[in-house]
């Protein structure tokens, strides 16, 4: 029969054929967790980071290991969107980077945390980190690829809509872009947001129109579809050691009522929507894969979107199994027993 010191932390199981059940459930933890809890997390199959046992480090739940080889957890974001360009009308905000990551749970897009691949010693493996869009244009995607894993791919930030020349719908990506507002107001056409990519970020915001007041739609972003001119909510994890935020949707600028007067922006998670009359979008942080702000127009001036932001990709592994072999020139830093390599650019890792 099983002993049970209560308050000393000890269980002591005296027969052979015994079993001690740990708590099982889902990611979704829904207690508070405190540090040294211990549970079997169904969300995660036996070829996941590690196992399915994972404990709470009194920041984070961290799986358990039990390979001779560990794994490498990654976070991996496309380039940002670039926000609407406008010509007598408001443009949307750009789609953040779609962002895939093996490090926190969910991933983007509320999708489940991704396997972590297991490096083979003396292979390279080649790290591509996507252009932020410039003007209206989508993101560029970012990746991970080697002979012995599955390619890492991330699907670049869509376009905002805009009115220039001519009109053109936002554009779906790894998060949508946002919906251009026209200048006709009241009467002007309602124009949708772009949709987001499963498990990499969410749809950007259609554009409004009250009757009195139209609005174009924010960016999607990596962690919340974007519902009116604000951008989708940004991404937070802690792959380098601190909470960093990524992947936001980029902000509308501002509305227009019925006399054609405009007022201020979308708030950012990503670039900024113009706050100003006649001008143009704010671009998003490089290396953040967010979507860049849109822009506005009170007459046949083309003002520009910003630029969405360029994309990243970390690699985080135990410092005992890092090789210090690299091309692109990572950032380079530890965090406990962990080596954190960051590519703001394209490069290699050999293991």
């Amino acid at each position: 029969m099983a002993t049970t010191k209560v308050g000393g932390g000890v269980v002591d199981l005296n027969s052979d054929n015994t079993a001690l059940k740990m708590p099982v459930g889902s990611s979704s933890f829904t207690g508070t967790p405190v540090a040294g809890m211990i549970r079997n997390n169904t969300s995660i199959t036996n070829n996941d980071a590690t196992t399915a046992f994972e404990y709470y480090d009194g920041t984070q739940w961290v799986g358990m290991t039990t390979e001779a080889f560990p794994r490498v957890n990654f976070l991996v974001i496309a380039g940002g969107g670039g926000g609407g360009m406008a010509r007598y009308g408001v443009g949307g905000g750009g789609g953040a980077g779609g962002l895939r990551t093996s490090y926190a749970d969910p991933s983007g897009g509320g999708g489940p945390r991704e396997t972590a691949p297991v490096f083979t010693s003396g292979t390279t493996y080649t790290i591509t980190v996507g252009a932020g869009g410039s003007n209206s244009v989508s993101g560029a995607s970012s990746s991970i690829t080697g002979s012995d894993i599955t390619t890492i791919t991330t699907v670049g930030g869509g376009a905002a809509g805009y009115r220039g020349g001519s009109r053109v719908e936002a554009l779906s990506g790894g998060s949508g872009g946002g919906g251009f507002a026209d200048g006709s107001s009241p009467g002007a056409v309602i124009r949708p947001g772009g949709a987001g990519t499963t498990n990499e970020g969410f749809a950007g915001a259609d554009s409004v129109n009250s009757g009195t007041t139209i609005f174009a739609g924010g960016g999607g972003g990596a962690s919340a579809a974007s519902t009116n001119q604000d951008g989708g909510a940004a991404f937070d994890v802690s792959i380098t050691g601190s909470s960093v935020s990524y992947a936001g949707g980029g902000a509308a600028a501002g509305k227009l009522n019925n006399t054609e007067n405009f007022t201020g922006a979308g708030t950012a998670t990503g670039g900024g929507g113009t706050s100003s009359s006649n001008s143009a979008g704010t671009a998003a942080t490089a290396n953040t894969g967010s979507g860049g702000g849109g822009a506005h127009s009170n007459g046949f001036t083309i003002n520009a979107g910003g630029a969405g932001g360029s994309g990243v990709a970390i690699l985080r592994m135990p410092t005992a199994i890092y090789s210090g072999t690299t091309t692109g020139s990572p950032t380079v830093t530890t965090d406990g027993t962990d080596t954190i390599l960051t590519y703001t650019g394209s490069g290699t890792y050999t293991a």
